[in-house]
């Protein structure tokens, strides 16, 4: 009898915490997609910066330019 009783304690506090894992977990996925732009945008400059030291500071500008629709 005792066994059954925290058996079915063990399930309902499996079920709150997969619960309160799934709010955290949608909280999760809603800042990474809010930050999609942003990583983005931190990509792109990379990619300038890498351009800019491999092939000088003209052709940096020159995909710059055209990154930006110039």
């Amino acid at each position: 009898m005792e066994m059954e009783v925290k058996q079915a304690q063990l399930e309902g506090d499996l079920k709150a915490h997969e619960r309160e894992c799934a709010m955290r977990y949608q909280g999760i996925e809603k800042a990474f997609a809010a930050s999609e732009k942003r990583i983005q945008r931190i990509e792109y400059l990379v990619y300038a910066t890498i351009i800019a030291v491999l092939f000088g500071p003209g052709a940096a500008a020159t995909f710059f330019k055209k990154l930006i629709g110039l």
